[in-house]
């Protein structure tokens, strides 16, 4: 999940994410692929793939998986792979708008997949439009809090287009536009400051703070999403208060 209630809902997420994991390889393959099609199989000059590769290895995917996954992308030894990339809007439980990005060979098996998990899950499907447009697409760039300081980030990154530091339990939180999240990230390699991953993401604009039982339903709802293979990434606009937070955790 991606978007302002990502960092909220680790500690949820990490509770299922060893059932998960296969299925989370899945995905940062197939992103790899995408990456190294568009722009080929050199990370070094090629940096969504260098971005794709770093989350990919982050997150303990095998390194032969990925080599595999460049190949497979760029073409070499065989046919490239080609994914389509589509975008979903809905509203889920409480309101709460929602961004649901696909990458498939198979647009209609995406889109039968993705109607029924959200039905099921007691949202709708939206309008084109009618919810993209309280989100702006960002760079986001997740650093670890471990090693680092929130003066060394604005330091190394205010020059190269940092605009905003959030500050998390284990994060920070950069934010950039989307053109300068290669700038920032390049920032913080030269300066020593190691990142999680480098993404852009849609980021909303309005926020809807949930109670417990609409957090509980729009988490079932983005667990169910999560299942499906096609799903890659998912915003929503949703803002957990600390004490439902707490109450979430304590579950």
């Amino acid at each position: 999940m991606a978007g302002h209630s990502k960092w909220a809902t680790t500690k949820h997420k990490k509770a299922v994410i060893d059932a998960k994991r296969a299925k989370s390889f899945a995905k940062l393959i197939k992103v790899i692929e995408v990456a190294a099609r568009a722009g080929g199989p050199d990370p070094d000059g090629n940096p969504a793939l260098a971005d794709a590769i770093q989350k990919a290895k982050k997150t303990s995917v095998p390194n032969d998986n990925i080599d595999r996954a460049v190949k497979r992308g760029a073409g070499i030894g065989g046919d490239a792979v080609s994914y389509d990339q589509i975008m979903y809007e809905a509203y889920a439980p409480g309101g709460v708008a929602m961004l649901i990005e696909c990458l498939t060979d198979n647009k209609n098996r995406a889109a039968a997949e993705t109607r029924l998990a959200i039905s099921r899950s007691g949202g709708n499907m939206a309008d084109p439009g009618s919810v993209a447009f309280n989100f702006e697409r960002k760079g986001v760039i997740a650093v670890p809090k471990a090693n680092t300081s929130e003066d060394d980030v604005l330091l190394a990154g205010l020059d190269a287009g940092l605009q905003e530091v959030l500050e998390h339990d284990e994060v920070f939180e950069l934010r950039t536009e989307a053109s300068d999240m290669v700038a920032v990230r390049t920032a913080l390699q030269e300066a020593e400051i190691d990142y999680d991953s480098a993404e852009a993401e849609f980021v909303a604009n309005v926020l809807v703070p949930v109670d417990l039982e609409t957090a509980k339903k729009v988490l079932s709802m983005i667990d169910n999403l999560e299942d499906l293979d096609d799903v890659q990434e998912i915003y929503t606009n949703m803002e957990i208060p600390d004490d439902v937070q707490a109450k979430l955790d304590a579950e």
